[in-house]
Parts: structure tokens; sequence; C-alpha cells
């Protein structure tokens, strides 16, 4: 009885496994990146307005609560004591911009206290952040 010789097999690379890892490594880098991002404010009912425009990237954050308490980038500070705590700031980063959060019910002189501290502060780019109309709820 002669017995046949089986052709070697060639060597193959098989490609659908490598893609689903690469495609789970992308989704996992993804939703990582989505995590670190940072937020200064504390969370507030921001009024709405039709001309709301994105953030710039080098910003700080001052936030006016309803009861007219104020904080910088999540700590609670003093009105009288902004301006100081901003001078700080801007002598790290000169181009820094301000952005005013405050609570849609917020008393007016609050908010211009603030608004005033930081006008003594020397800021000179300054934002107040509301809710786009079209994403209000």
């Amino acid at each position: 009885m002669k017995l046949r010789r089986r052709e070697a097999r060639r060597a193959r690379i098989e490609i659908v496994p490598m893609i689903d890892v690469v495609f789970f490594l992308l989704v996992f880098f993804m939703m990582a990146s989505l995590s670190m991002a940072v937020y200064a404010g504390l969370p507030v009912n921001l009024p709405q307005a039709a001309t709301g425009q994105v953030a710039a990237s080098e910003t700080a954050s001052v936030t006016v609560d309803r009861e007219g308490h104020a904080y910088l980038n999540r700590e609670p500070v003093v009105t009288a004591d902004l301006d100081q705590r901003v001078r700080q700031l801007l002598q790290g980063n000169p181009a820094l911009a301000i952005v005013i959060n405050a609570d849609g019910d917020a008393s007016h002189r609050h908010v211009v206290a603030v608004l005033d501290a930081l006008r003594l502060a020397g800021v000179s780019r300054m934002a107040i952040a509301v809710t786009p109309t079209s994403q209000a709820r």
C-alpha cells in the first residue's frame, strides 16, 4: 500500500481576530479619553441663549450659585478675594479666559460683583456660560 504525502499547508495570518482586537483597543482609548475631560465648574442651571458658543480650552471657571456664593475652579472663594486669586492665575497664563457660570436664579448683584472683581484683576477675556437654545430641555 502506497501512502500519499500531503502537501504542507501554507501558514496564514487570520485577520478577523486582529481586526476585533484593534477595534476593541480603539473603543477602549476613546472611552478613556472621554473620562479624562476636565470640567472646572460646578453644576448650576445655566440660562439659555441663542448665541452660545463652545468655550476656549485655556479657561478658568468662576461659578456663582443660587445663593450668591462664588467658586473659582470648584474651590469656594470670597468675592473680595477673587481678584487676588485670579491675578495669581493670570501670572501663570496671561491669555487665560475666565468663564462665568452663573445660576439662572442667581441675584444680579452677585454676578456684577464677580464681574467687577475680575475686571479689577485685569482679566481681558471673559465669557458667561449659557445653555444654547437648541440643546435646552
